[in-house]
């Protein structure tokens, strides 16, 4: 299973793993896979917490993080906008449109002076602390979504010596990111949970392969089990980058209603909303998505206004999933078509075996086929 970009990268297997947890990323990384954080919306205190922590886990292990660096948002043209200025442009309708639908559902409010966690600031420049911050650790790849990388990011990646990698769902986003320098361009097909296009993997992957040669290209989109691995790397990938099949790990930080919905959730069952951030993301389809999507309801704002007005909602609901059946039937979360096949929890260490070994198996099979 060795590609030339998992051996220059120290891996054992070709396998990198996106998520929020920094549990899941240590456990990849340590059963030799990559490891990728999320780090959008930390603050410096909690990313430089949670990068020292893992290291310590991970030991000599490589792992990387993953940013949201979008180019086009409201306020773009200005460097982004202020918390007022922002909430100037979010109209009263929607505002009451997003009481009455927490109202209607019995969505309980928040005790007062709750906690409700950093809000994601758009903009290379409010980002800028952050990311100086990730080079001053020892991580082996940055990967950029959204956008491509800016040229400072780059020319800092490789002074340290780290991959730089970006999200691509469409050709074009990916001969851009080459253009810009990026080493790694992850073509990400529409199956994919979170922000994603419309382009399906097994049309996109070969299209980006042959235009971007020979920059290495990871698949992404629909893949979680060895089968999908093996066909990736047919389709001339170098490696896979798995997001959803991570959500309903034991190590996981998923919330526990949303991990059982997981759990019985069929491949239908998501669909791309831009309900939580303004850009287009699969989600599990919920009474949320639902209400944004009813033509009688306002249509979601673009991104940034749209995670801004949804925040305290969002804190609300997950806060009393457990016990309000309003809250149950909203509540939900990123989630890829490939969740029609999460139906048991696992350790990490556990599927990334499972994978390995389906795709030996898997080779095998096909070298016996070659036999007729």
């Amino acid at each position: 299973m060795k590609t030339k970009l998992a051996e220059d990268m120290g891996l054992e297997f070709p396998i990198f793993a996106f998520t929020h947890c920094r549990d899941v990323a240590a456990g990849v990384s340590k059963a030799g896979g990559l490891g990728v954080l999320g780090v959008a919306g930390h603050s410096v205190d909690k990313v430089k917490m949670e990068l020292e922590w893992i290291e310590k886990e991970v030991g000599d292990k490589p792992y990387g993080v993953d940013l949201l660096l979008p180019t086009t948002f409201v306020g773009s043209d200005r460097g982004g906008l202020s918390r007022a200025q922002l909430d100037e442009k979010i109209p009263e309708g929607h505002r009451r449109f997003l009481d009455d639908l927490l109202e209607r559902h019995g969505v309980p409010k928040l005790p007062p002076d709750t906690d409700i966690g950093e809000e994601f600031g758009v903009g290379y420049d409010k980002q800028r602390d952050v990311i100086e911050l990730l080079f001053e650790h020892r991580i082996s790849l940055i990967a950029s979504a959204l956008g491509p990388p800016p040229e400072w990011m780059i020319e800092r990646g490789r002074e340290k010596g780290v991959k730089v990698a970006a999200l691509a769902g469409k050709l074009e986003h990916a001969t851009r990111h080459a253009d810009a320098g990026a080493d790694i361009i992850i073509a990400q097909g529409s199956e994919a949970g979170g922000h994603t296009g419309d382009v399906g993997t097994m049309v996109l992957v070969p299209e980006v392969v042959d235009a971007v040669a020979p920059l290495p290209v990871l698949a992404a989109g629909g893949i979680a089990s060895g089968r999908q691995l093996t066909a990736s790397l047919a389709l001339g990938a170098q490696g896979v980058w798995t997001g959803s099949v991570w959500l309903t790990t034991e190590e996981a930080e998923t919330h526990p209603v949303v991990k059982e919905k997981f759990l019985k959730a069929g491949s239908s069952d998501t669909v791309r909303s831009r309900s939580l951030t303004g850009k287009p993301a699969r989600q599990l389809r919920s009474a949320w998505t639902e209400a944004w999507e009813d033509p009688s309801n306002p249509d979601p704002l673009p991104m940034p206004l749209q995670p801004r007005l949804v925040r305290e909602a969002q804190a609300r609901i997950s806060r009393t999933a457990h016990k309000s059946p309003g809250a149950e039937q909203l509540v939900n979360y990123f989630v890829g078509q490939v969740v029609g096949s999460m139906n048991h929890v696992k350790s990490v260490r556990t599927v990334v075996e499972e994978m390995v070994q389906e795709y030996a198996d898997t080779m095998e099979r096909l070298d016996e086929w070659s036999d007729f």
